[in-house]
């Protein structure tokens, strides 16, 4: 781990140990840069990360040549690996015959294998789910069984932004199957929680049948100290509506939409998707590099508080803003 200024302590704040965690696990030279850059942009700026600071850019120096040499032969990547797509990345994970592949094609609306035997899903399957205006990427897994569990699945996991661990809580072996995967996120490192990375929602599905809410209940508090499900049917459209709104609150992001000075708002824009916590910078940036190197200041529309407001390139942005940039 790098070091820092003896005496004076780093700081580091839970961004910067995020994406220092996605930096760890990334499998590619450009999901190292992604997040190599968010911990370049998350450090704390002061005398105790200096070294860091140095040693951070030292490190996105030799991947940025790393890089340019690759370009000249085809990408090596692991078969399993699935290109990140969208606003983020979420892994749809848990025991055979949870109704992984049933939850994948409700939230995505693409069709995908579902049988009611396990093991139907043999590879990585992505596909796209829409919340509101813009598109996030779900990976549906192989099981997580002792038959056929293979090394990458938790290493997939790990490496993505989220994961929805789902369980059927009417399987006969719910319970041999939670303590199962249990071991493997532990031995992993992988909390089942919202706050660490990546986040993790446990679901209890088939709560829609007759004895599935007594037995998700028995289920939930023999485990409240381990982990929080929430009970959930992949059937039941509210349910699936819910969990859309959930996937999104969980990838801490936010869309930012821009206009030209002077110039009217384009009907249905297209957002850009920026970490929460973007400044007017950061935005400029996301639409060109010539923008942002050239930024004075920026208009901010916010509904309910800002109405054209002159705002600095330092000032954070929220979910929905509108900013008109002046260079």
């Amino acid at each position: 781990m790098v070091s820092y200024n003896e005496g004076v302590p780093a700081n580091l704040t839970p961004e910067y140990l995020d994406a220092e965690e996605r930096f760890k696990s990334a499998v590619t030279t450009a999901d190292k840069i992604q997040a190599l850059e968010e911990m370049m942009r998350t450090i704390p700026k002061h005398k105790g990360t200096e070294k860091m600071q140095a040693d951070l850019k030292r490190r996105m120096s030799q991947l940025k040549k790393e890089a340019l040499k690759k370009k000249s032969t085809p990408a090596q990547r692991p078969s399993w690996y699935v290109e990140r797509e969208g606003a983020g990345q979420v892994i749809v994970c848990g025991p055979p015959n949870s109704g992984k592949s049933q939850l994948l094609t409700n939230l995505t609306e693409v069709p995908a294998l579902v049988a009611d035997y396990p093991f139907t899903t043999r590879s990585p399957q992505p596909a796209m789910m829409r919340f509101e205006d813009i598109q996030i990427q779900m990976v549906d897994t192989p099981p997580l069984a002792r038959e056929i569990l293979e090394p990458w699945q938790l290493a997939q996991i790990k490496q993505a932004d989220a994961a929805l661990l789902v369980f059927d809580v009417n399987d006969p072996q719910l319970l041999e199957q939670t303590e199962y995967v249990l071991q493997l996120f532990s031995e992993k490192k992988i909390p089942l929680d919202t706050q660490s990375r990546p986040k993790v929602i446990v679901l209890g599905n088939k709560t829609d049948t007759p004895s599935g809410r007594d037995n998700f209940q028995v289920w939930a508090e023999l485990y409240q100290e381990r982990f929080r499900p929430l009970p959930f049917s992949a059937v039941n459209p509210s349910d699936i509506a819910r969990l859309r709104a959930d996937v999104f609150g969980l990838l801490e992001i936010v869309r930012v939409y821009t206009k030209a000075p002077g110039k009217k708002v384009q009907d249905n824009p297209t957002p850009f998707v920026l970490k929460k916590g973007a400044t007017v910078m950061d935005a400029a940036q996301a639409v060109h590099k010539d923008l942002a190197a050239n930024l004075r200041f920026a208009r901010l529309w916010r509904e309910g508080s800002y109405d054209g407001l002159m705002v600095e390139r330092t000032h954070q942005l929220q979910d929905r803003d509108l900013i008109e940039i002046h260079a």
